[in-house]
């Protein structure tokens, strides 16, 4: 640490103060802080991944309230680096996906947004412009040593981390399963006897992961068994991707309302299916499809436990641009777009049903003469009648039900 020269005891108390709003963010800064270290093309990588996301929100939080809540206790001193749970969790997560040191730079992006807020929060303060000076030279500096010592402390768990992960079993098989998903040139048969897991025969692939990071990770491996269990297997072959996450392939298709039982006691985790498809080729479209169906669920905003790439497929396609789709939901469904859960889903399975009013009674366990007033009353809030376009309005239904509501 560099000499530090402590300021007066004035701006000392300035500090202070202006550390206790800041333990008390605004949601709007919140907000901006979490939008600018997951915007760019360098950071979509982690911004695609739920968990990664997940991870970065925790660890702009708990920077600024380390940050803070040591300058309400000494205003004005050096702050040591944040390495508690929420920033090695990260890290951990990082070099298990294959990132290195330079996917820290979001904390340089976080600095740039805080400097922004806490200069905002430093002029409201005081009106006395040498007071003002002090003040920002004293925690402008303390914020950026305080950013450089994470970072240092950070890549230097990274390093380890990336060390312990060369070693033991669960590297060996996560080393084996990127090799086939990226196509390298490795034998069937040497693969299945690394990973004592068949490749002949057909695979669905899921990923298992909770956003919750107080969930216990064992959570995640009883998921896994239960997907195994659900396809009539004794157990799936899982790869630790990250502390919540886990890549997992089982033979067969598993019964989906299965699965759904298996979730339904471990409320805090989450499942994204691939396709269902043969030999080494459907291995690897399996997962990615899975990947695809959990970045999807992460774009909306989606609180959907369970999804199927054959689910949301259409949806998959219609959201790569979610301004457009967005666009294209407010045209085709009007006021119908914000109309309760119970109508758009009636319409929804009208339409699944293949405009049989009958049977989409019968599914919706409701009286026929109920579903047709049900209908009725959305074709007054779409734009155009639902016969005219019914399968525009069936796609901007499937994107509304996948999408997290406000």
């Amino acid at each position: 640490m560099p000499l530090w020269n402590p300021p007066s005891p004035r701006v000392r108390e300035l500090i202070r103060r202006g550390a206790e709003i800041a333990l008390n963010p605004r949601q709007e800064w919140i907000d901006e802080l979490d939008a600018a270290t997951l915007a760019g093309d360098a950071q979509q990588t982690i911004a695609a991944d739920p968990v990664l996301a997940a991870g970065t929100r925790r660890t702009n939080r708990s920077n600024l309230l380390f940050w803070a809540a040591s300058n309400v206790r000494a205003p004005g001193e050096p702050v040591p680096a944040n390495v508690g749970d929420a920033p090695l969790a990260i890290a951990r997560d990082l070099v298990r996906r294959g990132l290195d040191e330079s996917a820290l730079d979001t904390y340089r992006v976080g600095q740039g947004v805080a400097v922004r807020l806490w200069t905002q929060i430093a002029c409201s303060l005081t009106d006395d412009t040498e007071e003002l000076r002090e003040l920002l030279d004293v925690s402008l500096r303390s914020i950026s040593a305080f950013v450089d010592d994470t970072v240092a402390a950070l890549a230097a768990r990274m390093h380890i981390e990336r060390g312990e992960l060369t070693r033991g079993t669960h590297a060996e098989r996560r080393e084996i399963v990127t090799l086939l998903l990226d196509g390298a040139p490795i034998t069937r048969q040497h693969a299945e006897n690394r990973l004592g897991y068949a490749l002949d025969p057909t695979h669905t692939a899921a990923v298992v992961w909770t956003d919750d990071p107080d969930t216990d990770l064992h959570q995640l491996d009883r998921a896994a068994d239960s997907l195994a269990n659900a396809a009539d297997q004794s157990r799936p072959l899982s790869v630790i991707a990250s502390a919540a996450t886990r890549w997992v392939w089982v033979h067969g298709s598993p019964d989906a309302d299965q699965v759904r039982v298996g979730l339904d006691r471990l409320p805090a985790v989450r499942v994204a299916l691939g396709s269902t498809a043969p030999g080494i080729d459907g291995f690897r479209r399996s997962h990615l499809d899975a990947l695809t169906t959990q970045q999807m669920l992460a774009r909306l905003s989606s609180t959907q436990r369970l999804a199927s790439y054959d689910e949301v497929e259409l949806v998959t396609l219609l959201t790569q641009d979610p301004e457009r789709a967005d666009r294209f939901v407010t045209r085709t469904l009007g006021d119908l777009a914000s109309a309760p859960a119970e109508l758009t889903e009636t319409v929804r399975v009208f339409v699944a049903e293949q405009c049989n009013a009958s049977r989409a009674a019968a599914r919706l366990f409701t009286h026929r003469n109920t579903l047709l007033r049900r209908l009725a009353r959305a074709d007054q809030l779409l734009p155009l009648p639902l016969a005219a376009h019914t399968l525009d309005v069936a796609a901007a239904l499937e994107f509304i039900r996948w999408r997290g509501r406000d």
